[in-house]
């Protein structure tokens, strides 16, 4: 066994005895169902803050992302934006879900939805989107954690059984001490995931010769480059015009990221705050105090300073450390090759794991020590996400389908054993299709984001928009879930091929959501109902009186809204495309203003721009702080109204 083993093993076992520890101290503080399923409302600041940074950035920011930057280059780094849009779903809705689960003691978001509507087809349809959003998006960060295991245990552990494994000791911490558990994990698992990304970053910009090296090896790329945008740039510098007329997206000429592609790829990561399980996340705070600097400094600031840089140095530094064959042979004296033993002499995409394998392998470059240390960054990244869904769609089967439809008086001790039994079916759910789904894995993980984002209209009409009725979501949810499958390679595999996959270089979530929300506006103006709106407005009524800006604050509603309809125009829309050649030509390194591609450039004032825009929302227009007015729970947990706690 190999050092670098030994010292994995070593890391991996501290690792699980912590994760483990917790499960037994969250075990032990579970006293009711609101203690299990959402702490209780009682996470501290800094634990929210770190453990929902931990759950918005995956398993795919550390391993995925890098890979796709080295294959798509700076077109596909767009997508590290999901470091502002995914927290932007949060600025939207976070504070007002809290205060309403606050004041009317809603512990899933199927209560609050089927309470808000007097509906439940709402309520069954939330915990649809939750499993589908959490099995196959836990089914994929279980998979490569496995494939992971093998890749730096040198194959003694196998894909299936490390996969198998590692989920055991997720699932026995996060069953036995449900949400408080998974945040005090995740808080360290936020910490290896950031420090990782950097590490490796650092690392392969070491074995790159430095930032001077690095620019003029992208700009040798970009000549070398085979694949061109219309306008004759390399794709690996520039995106590929605003939008292409081509049925199937991934065809488009110059590659799939067209402005309209990114803008609406964007629209799906925002479900991943969207989703029913950040609504639970909202519910378990003492107050939203956490919610800004979680949304400004931990994810917008920091994680997109990490993925503008450190992953950018992983993703093109790849081509220039002998992963790219071709390139390699071209141009050697930009290339130090010490990728080619792992790879065993072949090109990165040609390699068994494809683009999968860059992380892996830049991770086998360090010492054994740091080696061992950066795996379990690693492994910590991919159960970070997986933990937390696994325990809210527990939670929402228990609450939502079990307590309501059929143990209506469930007592807390009972409501606690059916989530963890709850947590066992989603964690089996996700095993076994991750097991024999493997092809069709990556194309499932991706649709539960846009699946998610499909929640935009439900939540838009009970934190904001009181005349969305619940005829015109409810069918608007259906629409939007229907065109999303359609819009993705599931719908072409279920016989659907009129259309390829994003037609008219449109993401999935964006035909979902023209859809959903273009239904649920048209219906909702034929549905008005005088009776159904007083009951809303008991809603509304409230936070209106706990969430309104002061007037002397009313007059930056409009710089608000320019400051928004700007930011996703220019930094991840349409006019991204300006991107391409404003600060030089992507065809002359002479001519790059700060040495670097125009892209990657325009990339980083936007993405200071964008963290500008989400202190001016969180803080300025009070979308994410402290209610100057205290709420008062009118219960603490609306299942108490109808149930008596065996439990004090």
């Amino acid at each position: 066994m190999s050092a670098k083993v030994v010292w994995l093993f070593a890391f991996v076992v501290l690792y699980w005895a912590y994760c483990i520890f917790w499960g037994i101290k969250g075990a032990l503080s579970a006293k009711t169902a609101s203690d299990y399923f959402i702490a209780g409302r009682r996470l501290s600041l800094w634990v929210f803050v770190l453990a929902a940074t931990a759950t918005s950035f995956s398993g795919w920011t550390f391993m995925g992302h890098p890979g796709l930057l080295y294959r798509d280059g700076f077109q596909y780094a767009y997508a590290s934006f999901y470091a502002i849009t995914i927290p932007f779903t949060g600025v939207m809705f976070l504070k007002r879900q809290w205060m309403l689960g606050k004041r009317f003691g809603f512990v899933t978001p199927g209560e609050m939805l089927s309470h808000y509507f007097k509906s439940d087809l709402i309520r069954i349809l939330v915990v649809i989107v939750a499993l589908v959003f959490s099995v196959p998006y836990l089914g994929l960060q279980l998979r490569a954690s496995g494939f992971l295991f093998n890749v730096l245990t040198d194959g003694l552990v196998g894909v299936n059984f490390g996969m198998w494994l590692l989920s055991a000791v997720v699932f026995i911490y996060v069953a036995s001490g449900g949400l408080r558990a998974v945040a005090y994990v995740d808080t360290v698992q936020c910490v290896l995931l950031a420090g990782g990304i950097v590490m490796i970053g650092i690392l392969a910009l070491t074995f790159v010769g430095g930032f001077e090296k690095l620019n003029a090896g992208i700009a040798a790329l970009a000549e070398f480059d085979q694949k061109r945008t219309l306008d004759g740039y390399s794709h690996y510098i520039a995106i590929p015009g605003v939008i292409q007329l081509v049925s199937n997206g991934p065809s488009a000429t110059g590659g799939a990221w067209t402005g309209i592609m990114i803008l609406t790829y964007m629209f799906a990561l925002m479900g991943i705050h969207s989703s029913p399980a950040f609504s639970m996340w909202a519910f378990s705070n003492t107050n939203p105090k956490p919610f800004a600097p979680q949304q400004v400094w931990a994810s917008s600031f920091g994680i997109g300073l990490i993925l503008f840089v450190f992953t950018a140095f992983q993703g093109l530094g790849g081509h220039l450390l002998g992963a790219d064959v071709a390139f390699m042979q071209a141009h050697p004296e930009h290339v130090n090759n010490v990728l080619g033993a792992g790879l065993g002499g072949n090109d990165l995409m040609q390699s068994a794991g494809k683009q999968g394998m860059l992380v892996p392998q830049l991770i086998a470059l360090a010492p054994a020590w740091l080696g061992g240390l950066l795996a379990v960054c690693a492994l910590a990244a991919m159960q970070s996400t997986g933990a937390a869904y696994m325990s809210t769609a527990g939670g929402m089967l228990t609450r939502d389908l079990l307590k309501h439809f059929v143990l209506p008086n469930a007592t807390h001790t009972q409501q606690k054993l059916f989530g963890r039994i709850g947590v066992g079916v989603i964690v089996l759910a996700a095993l076994v299709v991750a097991t024999t789904a493997t092809d069709a894995l990556v194309l499932l993980g991706g649709l539960a984001v846009a699946y998610g984002f499909q929640m935009w209209p439900s939540l838009m009409a009970v934190c904001w928009f009181p005349w969305l009725t619940r005829q015109g979501v409810t069918i608007g949810l259906i629409a939007g879930l229907i065109a999303v499958s359609c819009t993705e390679t599931i719908g072409q595999n279920l016989g659907i091929e009129a259309w390829g996959r994003w037609p008219l270089t449109i993401h999935s979530a964006g035909w979902g959501i023209l859809f959903n929300l273009g239904l649920a506006v048209i219906i909702s103006a034929m549905t008005q109902n005088d009776q159904e709106m007083a009951h809303r407005m008991k809603y509304h009524s409230f936070l209106r009186e706990h969430a309104s800006l002061p007037a002397a604050k009313k007059g930056l509603v409009p710089v608000a809204w320019i400051i928004v309809l700007v930011w996703f125009f220019f930094g991840i829309g349409p006019g991204a495309v300006i991107g391409n050649t404003i600060f030089g030509s992507p065809n002359d390194a002479a001519t790059w203003t700060f040495g670097m591609p125009s892209i990657w450039a325009w990339q980083i004032l936007w993405w200071a721009l964008g963290v500008f825009m989400m202190w001016f929302l969180a803080y300025k227009m009070e979308m994410s702080t402290v209610p100057d007015r205290e709420v008062e729970a009118l219960y603490e947990d609306i299942g108490d109204v109808h149930e008596a706690s065996d439990e004090t």
